[in-house]
């Protein structure tokens, strides 16, 4: 695709903060839905500052060449939910978070040593484009569900359910996601690197207006924003906890946890852990092949698999470090670079700092707390769906006439949009969970492998190659 900023090229200092703030709202939502799931106190403002300081450590890894940003990963929810669960004491299920984090960084590096040692060809042996596209478009279309989801639904609840009327819901999303589209494929240039900021406050301004009607008339289906995170600013009194506070950084809660640190606990936090690490390596390539093929650079040989799988592995325990949350590198991300045209290190590793300042700025938590769900799910049904769209592409080369391409495509298909998972029971109640992404990227290697090489049968012609 034509791109307006590649990757070297460096925006002016103001449209650099504009670009920022617009990746930081595109990777928001995800990224502090994680500890919002895991909950045990975890805290939202801590996933932004992990989420921040991983995204540095990652471009000082791959030397600001790769614009990818790294967020708090969902593949490892199981496993944070199981350091909680086995720790003596709060402190430990912190220090547990920490401790996990380090396996699973310690997965990425090992693998990193071997990949600088032998290489990056057995992967693209492995994972061609017959492989790799349909696994991207499952990526894409397994968050389908999420984004029509919260499309649905607003923030305001009672007693734990939502008031508003999902048609209400609706328009709000719909505003929003066709204010993207239409300053995406009309819009001036500055205007094209800039949806997902038009589009979330266009989709905020109408959901202010039915919240405000709402409340003011007390019609519960017309109350979407939830001005809670607001309230709390204010509560106690006006000090400088309202404008500025410090969020509640994981290693601060672990600190005294290292008294009732037990090897028994070590092993549960490694078994909870390292599997998943392996299976988040599968989509890192996804990301990385999927992201290449949008800037025209690939991106395993430019800076190299083993540099950017330091920077996952690294920039993931540190991010853990401060926010809890093993980090991954973020489809929204991506998705936003497709969309804006702008892939820019410069503007993402501005976002990654802007990430760490607003997380102790009250005020601004809160207004991003308050974006409602269905703003969000108008903006990530452009931003899943072009990562849907981004993995068909790369089908474009690949011959779908030939049996064999047609196979692999098929089942990566059918078993990710199908769901298929597999969760494994261990000792101790733990529970490891192989997505249905990798589970699809599994089955699809496998028939890739199984079908590449047939028998040469004498009077047929030679075997045509996987890939045209």
């Amino acid at each position: 695709m034509n791109l307006i900023y590649n990757v070297k090229d460096k925006p002016k200092f103001g449209q650099c903060i504009v670009f920022a703030f617009q990746q930081l709202l595109a990777i928001m939502a995800a990224t502090i839905a994680v500890p919002a799931i895991v909950g045990n106190g975890m805290s939202a403002s801590a996933a932004l500052v992990g989420a921040g300081v991983g995204t540095i450590v990652y471009q000082l890894f791959t030397r600001f060449r790769s614009p990818v940003f790294l967020g708090s990963s969902f593949a490892f929810l199981s496993s944070m939910f199981a350091a909680f669960a086995g720790a003596a004491s709060m402190s430990v299920g912190y220090l547990g978070l920490i401790i996990g984090a380090f396996f699973a960084g310690l997965v990425y590096v090992v693998i990193a040593l071997i990949v600088k040692a032998v290489g990056v060809k057995w992967i693209s042996k492995l994972m061609p484009a017959v492989v790799i596209g349909p696994t991207v478009a499952i990526i894409g279309l397994s968050l389908a569900g999420n984004a029509v989801g919260d499309m649905m639904k607003g923030d305001v609840a009672v007693e734990g359910a939502a008031v508003a009327s999902p048609f209400i819901a609706l328009i709000c999303a719909l505003v929003t996601l066709f204010v993207v589209i239409l300053c995406s494929t009309y819009g001036g240039k500055k205007i094209r690197l800039i949806p997902f900021i038009i589009g979330i406050l266009a989709g905020y301004v109408v959901a202010l207006i039915f919240t405000l009607i709402g409340n003011a008339n007390n019609i519960d289906a017309l109350k979407i924003i939830d001005f809670t995170p607001f309230k709390n600013l204010a509560e106690g009194g006006v000090s400088l906890k309202t404008f500025i506070s410090l969020p509640d950084l994981t290693a601060i809660k672990a600190w005294n946890g290292w008294g009732e640190l037990t090897g028994a606990y070590i092993g549960t936090i490694a078994v909870a852990y390292i599997p998943v690490a392996f299976v988040v390596f599968a989509e890192h390539i996804a990301d990385h092949k999927n992201l290449s093929s949008i800037i025209g650079k690939d991106l395993l040989e430019d800076p190299g698999l083993s540099r950017t799988l330091l920077g996952d592995g690294i920039g993931s325990f540190v991010g853990a470090v401060f926010g809890g949350c093993p980090n991954t590198t973020y489809g929204e991300s991506i998705g936003c670079v497709a969309i804006t045209g702008n892939a820019s290190v410069i503007s993402i590793t501005y976002a990654a700092v802007l990430a760490v300042i607003v997380a102790f700025i009250s005020p601004f938590v809160a207004f991003l707390d308050s974006i409602p769900a269905c703003v969000m799910g108008g903006v990530c049904m452009t931003l899943y769906g072009f990562i849907a769209v981004s993995g068909l592409k790369m089908l474009q080369p690949v011959d779908l006439n030939e049996n064999r391409n047609l196979f692999v495509a098929s089942v990566i298909l059918i078993a990710g949009v199908g769901g298929l998972a597999l969760n494994f029971n261990l000792k101790g109640g733990q529970v490891i969970t192989v997505t249905s992404v990798a589970c699809a990227l599994i089955l699809g290697i496998v028939t890739n492998l199984m079908l590449a090489k047939k028998k040469e049968i004498p009077g047929h012609e030679e075997p045509q190659q996987l890939i045209k």
